[in-house]
């Protein structure tokens, strides 16, 4: 498995001011040009693009590295925005060969015990393992589920649509099966649907509702878009509650139908497209 490429940006040089499961922009007098079209050569693509083709970030993050003098194109450093790769072109980050790879896009229905990280320096299992063999680019998942977590984790190698899924101005609904070590009461059901506050801020769910109408109520289907550390379990330690069980059925609108614990699939072309449209 290869290493995961630290992004580690330069100080740019100064430059002249010229610029439903669960109960304006400004005018141009010049046309657009798009990421691939053929302006400087055959099947050119803009070197952000390139970059995050390449996994190592987002279109966005790419810009900062090539404004920093990060990037050099046949041994040239590229400061420009909107430099375009050619067929041939040997692009170059941190001392290695950038090759534009194929986008990937992997659902896994995570099992329990296994770590949510790309490299373990103790040897624990990762969900790495569980999809080593689903192809040969390098993918990395879109957020994280704690070790004892399961249910669904996406992994990709598009820097775009990570960077989209996971900031927080996005707004992507998660939704959460739990299971508690005792019934949740309507008073601690009513108190987290107005929001508890929590040592790094308020966290206040999208829904909450009792999975079914068994007495003890210690099942729970709560929906939220937070991306914290630990978040559901947080909330419901802080009101008393241990969570037995925590399963992630629905992310960003997929769900684990006909995925069996510790397995994968591609996603399909309109999964896809809708993933990016959100």
């Amino acid at each position: 498995m290869k290493k995961k490429i630290k992004v580690s940006v330069k100080k740019p040089k100064e430059q002249k001011a010229t610029k439903k499961h669960f109960s304006g922009k400004k005018k141009s007098s010049q046309r657009e040009v798009s990421d691939t079209e053929e302006t400087t050569g055959p099947k050119s693509i803009r070197l952000n693009k390139f970059i995050a083709d390449a996994g190592i970030c987002s279109r966005r993050e790419a810009d900062k590295l090539i404004e920093g003098g990060n990037i050099r194109i046949n041994d040239k450093e590229i400061t420009e925005l909107g430099t375009k790769v050619n067929p041939g072109d040997k692009v170059v980050y941190n001392g290695e060969i950038l090759k534009s790879e194929k986008l990937r896009y992997i659902l896994l229905n995570k099992p329990k015990g296994f770590i949510t990280t790309s490299d373990d320096p103790q040897n624990r299992r990762t969900v790495m393992n569980l999809v080593e063999k689903a192809c040969k680019e390098r993918i990395y998942s879109v957020g994280r589920l704690d070790r004892n977590t399961t249910g669904l984790l996406l992994f990709t190698n598009d820097g775009d649509l990570t960077t989209k899924l996971t900031h927080p101005k996005h707004g992507v609904r998660k939704l959460y099966h739990v299971e508690l070590d005792k019934p949740l009461t309507k008073n601690d059901l009513l108190k987290v649907l107005e929001g508890i506050e929590l040592e790094d801020g308020k966290i206040k769910p999208d829904k909450i509702e009792w999975v079914t109408d068994e007495e003890n109520k210690k099942h729970v289907g709560i929906e939220l878009h937070s991306g914290k550390n630990r978040i559901v379990r947080r909330i419901f330690e802080h009101i008393g509650y241990e969570v037995i069980r925590l399963d992630r059925v629905i992310f960003a609108g997929l769900t684990k139908k006909d995925l069996p614990r510790g397995k994968w699939r591609f996603l399909e072309e309109k999964e896809i497209n809708i993933l990016k449209m959100l």
